[in-house]
């Protein structure tokens, strides 16, 4: 039988930071793969929990 032609994506990008899903991705197995959201805070490197220390 041929494939349908539907991919199937088992990779998911997350935030590194906050933790939130960013995309998926089509890979050959589940991976999760880390990135950075475009949150302020994200690209400053400031983790969520971590301003709410100061």
């Amino acid at each position: 039988m041929k494939p349908i032609g539907q991919s199937v994506k088992l990779g998911l990008i997350v935030c590194q930071h906050c933790g939130r899903w960013i995309d998926e991705v089509e890979t050959e197995k589940v991976t999760v793969l880390y990135g950075c959201c475009q949150e302020e805070s994200c690209r400053n490197g400031i983790r969520q929990g971590d301003a709410d220390d100061e």
